[in-house]
C-alpha cells in the first residue's frame, strides 16, 4: 500500500573553537522516481547563508552552501514529503550474457569494478560464486545478500564511517553501510553491476498516522538484472515504499549527506537525527 512520509534530517556540528569559514555539500533531498514522488522537500542552514542546488554526475540532488563568518556551531534542517508505493512484480532476470554484455558497453560498467571501500580479496569471491553456483542474476543476488547478512551481524556503533568492506567481513559486524558496501563488491566480483543507495527507511512497517518515529539514514543495494532492482540486505528484503532513496553512486562516498571543509580547530563528530511522520 502506498504512503506519504515526511522526513526530517537534521545535522549539528559544534566545533572546538569558532569556524573561520566552512564549505559545504549536503545530499538529504528524495528524488522522483517511478514508485517515489517528493512532493515538497527543503534544506535550511543555521547560521543563515544563501543556498544553491545542483544535480551531480550520479544523479543526485546537490545543496550548496559556503559560510564565510567566523561561526561555532552549523546546524542543517532537510524536510521532504514523499509518497512511496510498493514495487512491482520481480521481472524475469536477463541472462548473465545479456548482462555481460551490456556491462560491457555501457555506464553499467562504472558498477562492475570495485572502489577501494567494497573491493574484496579474490577467496571472498569464490566463496559467493559457491553459494550462486547455476543460479539466474536475480537468484544470485538473493544468495550473495544471505551470504553477506549470514556473516555480519548488524551493530550499531560496531564500525566507522570509513570501514572498507572487507573489515566489517573480517570483524562478523557492521552497519548497513558496510553490508551494503560488501554486498556490492561480492556482485560485482561476480559480473553483476551492482551500485549502492543511500536513503531512509521508515523503522515501523505498519506506523501508525501522524505520530513521529525516530529513525535514521540508511543504505542498501541496486543490482541489474534487466533492469534496475532494490534490495535491502541487512533486513534481507526488497526495497519497498518504507524505502526512500535520495542518492545512488559505486559506494559511500559519492552520495555522503554532508560533507565539506572549514578552517578552524577540529571538533568532535556531528549529531544527527531522523525522524519519520506518516501522514497518509
Amino acid at each position: 500500500m502506498s504512503r506519504r512520509l515526511r522526513i526530517r534530517h537534521t545535522t549539528h556540528v559544534s566545533y572546538a573553537q569558532a569556524a573561520v569559514s566552512s564549505h559545504n555539500e549536503v545530499r538529504m533531498t528524495p528524488l522522483t522516481l517511478p514508485g517515489q514522488t517528493t512532493l515538497d522537500a527543503r534544506v535550511t542552514v543555521h547560521p543563515a547563508t544563501a543556498t544553491w542546488s545542483y544535480w551531480d554526475y550520479w544523479g543526485t540532488q546537490v545543496t550548496g552552501f559556503d559560510l564565510m563568518e567566523p561561526h561555532e556551531d552549523l546546524t542543517i534542517t532537510a524536510v521532504s514529503l514523499v509518497e512511496t508505493a510498493p514495487p512491482g512484480p520481480l521481472r524475469k532476470a536477463a541472462s548473465w550474457a545479456e548482462v555481460t554484455e551490456q556491462a560491457d558497453c555501457s555506464r553499467l560498467l562504472e558498477y562492475a569494478v570495485p572502489t577501494s571501500r567494497t573491493a574484496v580479496p579474490a577467496e571472498l569471491v569464490d566463496l559467493a560464486r559457491s553459494a550462486a553456483g547455476g543460479l539466474d542474476p536475480h537468484e544470485t543476488a538473493m544468495a550473495v545478500s544471505s551470504l553477506v547478512a549470514d556473516r555480519v551481524s548488524y551493530v550499531p556503533g560496531a564500525t566507522g564511517v570509513n570501514t572498507r568492506a572487507v573489515e566489517a567481513w573480517e570483524k562478523g559486524a557492521g552497519v548497513c553501510q558496510d553490508i551494503a558496501h560488501l554486498t556490492a563488491g561480492l556482485l560485482r566480483g561476480l559480473g553483476l553491476p551492482t551500485r549502492y543507495v543511500s536513503g531512509y527507511l521508515h523503522p515501523e512497517r505498519e506506523a501508525e498516522l501522524h505520530r513521529a518515529v525516530a529513525g535514521q539514514s540508511h543504505a542498501w543495494i541496486e543490482y541489474w538484472a534487466g533492469d534496475w532492482t532494490g534490495y535491502d540486505p541487512t533486513n534481507r528484503t526488497r526495497a519497498d515504499e518504507s524505502h526512500v532513496v535520495v542518492g545512488r553512486g559505486r559506494d559511500y562516498d559519492d552520495v555522503t549527506p554532508h560533507k565539506g571543509i572549514y578552517r578552524g580547530v577540529a571538533g568532535g563528530p556531528p549529531e544527527v537525527t531522523v525522524e519519520f511522520t506518516r501522514v497518509a
